[in-house]
């Protein structure tokens, strides 16, 4: 990896202080001196920090797995995780695609019916592997994962061979690991309950999806050995720790939106980034906001509430992004460039960018390894399924406004706001009062509970790149429920800075959960509704839209509306 960064002369002074003040942490750091944080617990959490020499030693282990899953012929592997348990795994099979003689890895993170469906339609079970990660065991997410394709595996092959089928990914002690004994499952492998799960890319949830692909496991090891090496050097030698000095520093002095660019090979990264950052340090009102996949843009449409990164995969297809980068640095922004030689560098990158996160967070004033926000969506979701289990319904809300198959959805405060503006009843002037709530050092978050179909996506980040041109403010685009697992914290526990609109829609299709009075529908509705209630209780500025019919038509509508709305600025 080689690496350098330019910053601001007015960020000069803070970043060398703290560059200074550094030479003597970072002994502490390795010891996992919790005083570097709050010094409530840290240490408890910091078994990242070794877990690379300890996988080394595991390599017989390694071995034995892909060998197995090679002569068990398995064409796909569909991994059943969400967050911390399945980001990495996703990265790898994204970017390194499927090896000669190995299964394909999927990963199912969407409780969206449609979503399970497409997955359930795209694989052969009786050559399938499924793989349930799982760090607690007790993640509402795959557990109903594993119910639904446990059931649909008995009944395919059988009750017999259905465990053979099955691999865990767990804590020891865990429920799930309890489910995987009684299951017979193929094999069980152990994350550390001291390594929290979006610190986990190294452990097992991270290096076992790496083994059954077929990806040479030793070698990635190697590339995060370095990495771990390099990361005890001197400050002014060590790059992990410069950018985390320089990711600190900057959200500090107000440049708190980390907007990410890779080479297009490696594109997936920044889904991984996504959760390490917001969840490592949205919280008590602060926050490292990542913006992940916004196209390059001209300078000028960017504020000075931005900091860079570009991770650039040497030899790329498509360095044409280096002349932008370059721009928005002569502009005067803070950028750090990053080049790795070839794909297997990115186990590197996942402990260098753990290791600058830890140290952004000490920076800040805050425990990198806790998220107290996360578990306020779960709570409103449980509650609101438990009342479905009652009731056979979800409660009902009524729309401020319906208009071409759209519903509109706001706070009682907000939409009292909202119709105050005098600007109209309408979808469109409805969405142009939303949006003029953003001022500059603000950001527009779409919070889409649909199918991460491709084209829903492509809808969606058209929608986000209009905005951002026109109010020259940062944009994130999530899908749910996996962003509650990633940037969600950052939503409800950052600062309040947000604008958001949640989108969610009607089910063509539902699919039931064996064993549960609730669907896959239900389950969707009602983290969608639980999302937005903590998000409505905590001040923040949201709105919900609501599609009837066909999600692709009603994009269409509201992409038209959001033009519309965007005339006035």
């Amino acid at each position: 990896m080689s690496y350098r960064f330019t910053i601001p002369q007015e960020l000069r002074r803070a970043y060398d202080a703290a560059a200074a003040d550094w030479e003597t942490k970072l002994d502490r750091f390795w010891r996992k001196d919790p005083t570097l944080w709050t010094n409530q617990g840290e240490e408890k959490w910091m078994g990242w920090i070794d877990i690379v020499e300890r996988q080394q030693k595991d390599l017989a282990a390694f071995r034995s797995l892909s060998k197995e899953v090679k002569d068990t012929k398995f064409e796909n592997v569909l991994l059943l995780g969400m967050g911390g348990s399945s980001l990495c795994p996703e990265v790898l099979s994204l970017t390194f695609g499927r090896q000669s003689g190995f299964p394909q890895l999927h990963v199912v993170d969407s409780t969206d019916p449609a979503q399970i469906k497409a997955a359930r339609d795209r694989v052969d079970l009786k050559r399938t592997l499924m793989i349930v990660a799982s760090k607690s065991g007790s993640t509402l997410e795959p557990n109903i994962f594993k119910q639904y394709f446990f059931e649909e595996m008995r009944q395919t092959i059988g009750a017999a061979e259905a465990g053979s089928h099955f691999l865990a990914i767990t804590d020891p002690g865990s429920k799930m690991e309890q489910v995987a004994r009684s299951d017979t499952f193929r094999r069980v492998f152990f994350g550390d309950p001291e390594i929290g799960g979006r610190y986990s890319a190294l452990s097992n949830f991270g290096v076992a999806a790496a083994a059954v692909t077929g990806l040479d496991v030793a070698r990635l090891l190697d590339e995060a050995a370095k990495a771990v090496a390099s990361a005890k050097l001197p400050p002014a030698q060590n790059q992990a720790l410069q950018l985390g000095l320089l990711l600190g520093v900057a959200n500090n002095a107000g440049r708190d939106k980390l907007t990410i660019f890779t080479s297009p090979e490696i594109y997936d990264l920044g889904a991984w980034l996504e959760q390490l950052l917001a969840e490592s340090t949205g919280k008590q009102g602060k926050g490292v906001t990542p913006v992940d996949r916004e196209t390059i843009g001209a300078p000028e449409v960017y504020g000075h509430d931005r900091i860079f990164a570009y991770v650039k995969l040497a030899g790329t297809r498509d360095a044409s992004q280096d002349a932008h980068v370059a721009a928005l640095e002569a502009a005067g922004h803070p950028v750090a460039w990053i080049e790795i030689a070839d794909r297997y560098e990115l186990f590197g990158q996942f402990f260098a960018w753990e290791i600058a996160t830890a140290v952004a967070g000490s920076l800040m004033g805050i425990n990198p390894f806790n998220q107290p926000d996360v578990e306020a969506a779960k709570v409103e979701a449980r509650q609101l399924m438990s009342e479905y289990e009652k009731a056979g319904r979800l409660p009902y809300r009524k729309p401020m406004h319906v208009e071409q198959g759209v519903e509109i959805y706001a706070s009682d405060d907000y939409a009292n706001q909202l119709r105050a503006s005098g600007t109209g009843a309408s979808l469109g002037s409805y969405l142009r009062d939303h949006l003029s709530q953003m001022h500059a050092g603000d950001y527009f978050a779409i919070l889409a509970f649909l199918p991460m179909f491709p084209e829903y996506e492509e809808m969606l980040q058209a929608i986000r790149h209009r905005v951002r041109d026109t109010k020259r403010v940062a944009t994130c685009l999530g899908f749910g429920p996996r962003f509650l697992h990633s940037t969600g914290q950052d939503y409800k526990g950052g600062p309040n800075s947000g604008v958001f609109l949640q989108i969610t829609g009607d089910h063509a299709v539902d699919v039931p959960i064996p064993g549960q009075k609730y669907t896959f529908g239900v389950v969707i509705d009602a983290q969608a509704a639980g999302d937005l209630a903590v998000l409505e209780a905590r001040g923040r500025r949201v709105m919900r839209l609501h599609l009837k019919g066909d999600p692709g038509e009603r994009l269409k509508t509201v992409a038209a509306a959001i033009d519309q709305a965007l005339l006035y600025r």
